[in-house]
């Protein structure tokens, strides 16, 4: 049985999660629309952005956020104007999250637009249909299982982020630490292998979960 600690942990956990892949969709689906495109002004370009949390330390990423977004930071100044603070707080959390796992929700999703039929989008173009409406009625829905593969992969990832949101969000008990954060907190204190077992155990099961969900929403997704 998990005791009350442990279960605000995964509660705190898996609304960072969901909230970290429910922010980036549709900025993901939309850069991996346009990356599975063969021709488009500008796609390395937002190719080597689009991976570039990849590529950058995740501490790094932390930094730059709380740059601009730290209460005094470039954006996060004028927002807290308005009583908008993402520093050190579980949506701030969330939106490193966010930023980390994006790469691999872009290449998901970009994959499920590449697998579909380049016919029926062709088709629809010759009956007129207009960009946006060839988008909505057809290939959104065609890469729909392949999407909801990449969600859930997406969240599998975020429930294991942790350098870019200590970074920018903190360790704060009950508020901003998440699974990986209560595993590193606990090994800072003497005798706290047995709780960080727990929770590394906790973590594990729950990403085997995360990819065994994804894994058969990808199989749906090739049958339909």
């Amino acid at each position: 049985m998990l005791s009350g600690e442990e279960l605000q942990i995964l509660v705190t956990s898996f609304w960072v999660a969901a909230n970290a892949v429910l922010w980036s969709l549709p900025f993901a689906i939309a850069a991996a629309f346009a990356l599975s495109r063969p021709r488009f002004p500008g796609k390395l370009l937002l190719d080597a952005i689009a991976h570039l949390p990849i590529i950058l330390p995740p501490v790094l990423v932390g930094f730059v956020l709380l740059m601009l977004l730290g209460l005094r930071g470039l954006v996060g100044a004028l927002l807290a104007q308005f009583g908008i603070q993402f520093a050190f707080t579980a949506k701030g959390a969330a939106l490193a999250t966010a930023v980390m796992i994006f790469p691999v929700f872009v290449r998901s999703i970009r994959l499920a637009f590449e697998a579909t039929d380049r016919g029926l989008f062709d088709a629809a173009a010759v009956l007129r249909a207009g960009p946006l409406d060839r988008f909505f009625s057809v290939a959104l829905p065609l890469a729909g299982p392949g999407i909801l593969a990449g969600m859930v992969m997406a969240f599998a990832t975020a429930l294991g982020e942790f350098g870019a949101v200590i970074t920018f969000a903190a360790n704060i008990p009950g508020k901003t630490q998440t699974l990986p954060l209560a595993i590193y907190a606990v090994l800072q204190q003497p005798g706290g292998e047995a709780e960080a077992a727990r929770l590394a155990l906790l973590s594990f099961l729950l990403a085997l979960l995360g990819l065994a969900a994804a894994a058969l929403l990808q199989r749906w997704a090739v049958r339909e």
